[in-house]
């Protein structure tokens, strides 16, 4: 399962020379994560976090920037679940603008924790079973 979602690239994400500052995609991939959970998963991330105390820092990332966005260009936000761990998820993210350019790439891991010790913990057995649910079998261990 891809997840997309669209958006506009706003002035408050672009530096003086009228591109994406960079750390802005970042911040627009992390509200697609918490939207894909809400919205794709069928999980409330707000309670996973606040009422569940459980955490899905990124603890690994690999980026390629590829092309300059713009101040006013749509770009699509894409994640696909390349692995599902015994605590992490191993994520493909891209963004593109709507005519399929790619903008920059991404592999992203994230790793389950408590956020009453800051230490790793296995996925929650619903969230790995909504995981199988939207995901090829191949990609959950």
């Amino acid at each position: 399962m891809t997840s997309r979602e669209e958006r506009v690239i706003h002035f408050s994400d672009c530096d003086p020379a009228g591109i994406v500052f960079y750390p802005q995609y970042f911040v627009m991939l992390n509200a697609h994560i918490e939207d894909w959970i809400t919205d794709g998963l069928g999980f409330d991330y707000y309670e996973l976090v606040s009422g569940r105390r459980i955490g899905l820092p990124t603890v690994r990332l690999e980026v390629d920037f590829v092309a300059v966005s713009r101040m006013g260009d749509r770009v699509a936000l894409e994640l696909e679940v390349e692995r599902v761990g015994g605590a992490s998820l191993t994520l493909k993210r891209t963004i593109s603008g709507i005519g399929g350019d790619r903008r920059m790439t991404m592999r992203q891991v994230l790793v389950t924790t408590s956020l009453e010790t800051h230490r790793a913990i296995e996925l929650p057995d619903d969230l790995r079973t909504a995981l199988q649910r939207t995901s090829p079998p191949s990609v959950v261990a």
